[in-house]
């Protein structure tokens, strides 16, 4: 099983607020892998939108990206690449 953990600033002008959740999340789902968002030492479910949401992910916060699965690779550089954008 593959596993992928890195370190990320958000560069998300709105940071993991409503619809960059909600995008989140979506790309989240297309992966069987499991996804875990860790900030501030709390980890939450990266597939769950009020998940996502209750850890008030801003812009320049740095959070800890955990997928773990057999498409964790990809999803990982998919995710990262969202998260680091200032789009949305």
């Amino acid at each position: 099983m593959e596993r992928f953990e890195q370190e990320i600033i958000v560069g998300n002008l709105h940071g993991l607020h409503a619809r960059p959740a909600a995008i989140f999340v979506q790309i989240a789902n297309k992966f069987d892998s499991s996804v875990k968002i860790e900030k501030d030492s709390e980890v939450v479910d990266g597939k769950s939108i009020i998940a996502v949401l209750s850890l008030g992910v801003s812009k320049g916060t740095r959070i800890r990206l955990i997928i773990e699965g057999n498409d964790a690779e990809e999803a990982g550089r998919e995710l990262k690449k969202f998260l680091e954008s200032n789009n949305g």
